[in-house]
């Protein structure tokens, strides 16, 4: 049986991953900013002290082994460019935590795991095409932040690929989750379709499915392949 940790679980694209992977047969262990079911361990990410203790905490119950870690868990809220100083640094501190930091900190001790254990390890990063194209002039953190998680896992992959643990990661353009739809609706709604050759945004079945692919089923050597999923919204 495999052993995956999930962050960002409780909703969304994180919810669509969990259920296809329970329905493959893994035991999950999911994360939200707090506990809601016995399935879900609470940590609140923007707590740098957070992502150790969710990596104790999934350790345990998944009798000390993790064979396949998820970096799900975002933040995405607006920050205006003529807010004062502090509350856009504090702004910047926060999505830059939740979205970059706190993944980076669950890799690495991913990584250890595995290393110290001598056996294999896959991360899934969800990123998103913000990492390649940028985003709104209210959004530069999550740019920032997402543009970091694809260099993060290029690193991870040329790295550690000789030990067979292996790093993917996978852009979303919009997505139909309730992160977006505030942002959807700013931004124009339809109008947003016109930028999107297929006519319509993902679905987080969509990005689940993929993610799924990468946690379970891809030949390693798939690793440090970044999956566009965006209705060619964004061609590289």
């Amino acid at each position: 049986m495999t052993n995956i940790l999930l962050t960002g679980s409780s909703r969304g694209i994180g919810a669509a991953i969990f259920s296809q992977l329970a329905a493959r047969g893994a035991q999950i262990v999911g994360h939200g900013s707090v506990p809601h079911d016995a399935i879900t361990v609470g940590a609140d990410l923007a707590d740098a002290s957070a992502p150790k203790k969710l990596w104790d905490e999934a350790l345990r119950r998944s009798g000390g082994s993790i064979d396949v870690l998820i970096n799900n868990a975002g933040l995405f809220e607006a920050s205006a460019l003529d807010q004062a100083d502090n509350a856009w640094l504090a702004d910047w501190d926060k999505t830059l935590q939740i979205n970059l930091t706190a993944s980076a900190q669950l890799s690495r001790l991913a990584v250890r795991h595995w290393q110290e254990r001598g056996c294999a390890g896959r991360i899934v990063h969800i990123a998103s095409r913000a990492g390649h194209r940028g985003d709104s002039p209210a959004h530069w953190h999550y740019a920032a932040a997402k543009g970091g998680m694809l260099a993060m896992h290029k690193t991870i992959a040329r790295a550690y690929a000789k030990d067979n643990i292996l790093s993917f990661a996978i852009t979303p353009g919009f997505t139909d989750t309730a992160m977006a739809g505030d942002y959807l609706s700013s931004r124009g709604g339809p109008g947003l379709l016109a930028d999107i050759p297929l006519g319509r945004v993902a679905t987080p079945d969509e990005i689940a499915t993929i993610a799924t692919f990468c946690a379970l089923d891809a030949p390693p050597s798939l690793t440090g392949a970044t999956l566009d999923a965006n209705g060619a919204s964004y061609v590289r």
